[in-house]
């Protein structure tokens, strides 16, 4: 049987759902693989929808929104736009394509644009195969990193750094300086890594309790990152030590308020 993907559109209201409706009225053909999800803005789509969606087996996700410089709500879309480039990063960590997902603007008035982008996507995602985590026998592996991503997503520090880059690299400090774009990027992608490697930790330590030699066997890193991460994530308050075996202490998660 024919692999026939299924994709979830992320649409907003003013500009790219118009000009699907506009595709829609004009009999434009286009794949009928998408099933639409209409918003008020892109720039409302909060990376825990995307996320979420392929957790729950979705074979690709599709963001459309107003052109640069056309938001109704002046800078929605280029907020969606940092947004995407920190989710391909932190989707490219857990082991899934980030081709799966991907940002395109469509103006009320592009229909066959809208059309043709559906048509180019979904080819896109024929070509890559089912999600490892779609079907009967999912991925476990990716599926938890998945779910580390999804916790990553809502970390502070990193919806700071994207809520801020335009004004960190436009705007000077009080000091008269700009960041430099390959500098944001850099501390950024640390913040990504670092951020996820301490939630595949807390996920993990949430199913069983572990020792820093095992946890490093499971997540194939060094004793001494898994010891940094949990010293820091013990003075976070999210971790514990459950018991002392001998010498060795087993980490246990916390409940994080």
């Amino acid at each position: 049987m024919e692999f026939e993907p299924k994709i979830v559109g992320f649409l907003c209201n003013w500009c790219s759902y118009a000009g699907a409706d506009l595709a829609g009225v004009s009999r434009i053909q286009y794949p009928p693989n998408i099933r639409i999800v209409r918003v008020m803005c892109s720039g409302r789509i909060d990376p825990d929808f995307i996320l979420e969606t392929l957790i729950h087996g979705a074979d690709g996700v599709l963001v459309m929104g107003c052109h640069p410089g056309d938001c109704h709500y002046i800078e929605g879309n280029l907020h969606a736009e940092r947004k995407a480039k920190m989710l391909r990063n932190l989707i490219a960590e857990t082991g899934l394509e980030p081709e799966r997902m991907h940002l395109e603007w469509v103006s009320a008035s592009e229909g066959a644009r809208f059309a043709q982008l559906v048509k180019e996507f979904t080819d896109r995602i024929t070509k890559l195969g089912p999600s490892p985590i779609s079907g009967e026998n999912p991925n476990k592996v990716i599926l938890e990193n998945l779910l580390a991503a999804k916790r990553t997503a809502g970390d502070f520090r990193l919806r700071v750094i994207v809520g801020r880059e335009r004004e960190l690299v436009e705007d000077k400090n009080a000091y008269g300086e700009k960041v430099p774009q390959e500098k944001l990027d850099e501390l950024l992608s640390e913040a990504i890594k670092t951020e996820y490697t301490r939630n595949r930790i807390y996920n993990m330590l949430e199913k069983e309790s572990l020792s820093v030699r095992e946890l490093s066997k499971r997540l194939d890193l060094s004793t001494q990152d898994v010891l940094t991460n949990i010293v820091v994530m013990r003075k976070k308050g999210m971790l514990g030590v459950e018991r002392i075996e001998g010498t060795t202490p087993i980490y246990m998660s916390l409940e994080v308020r």
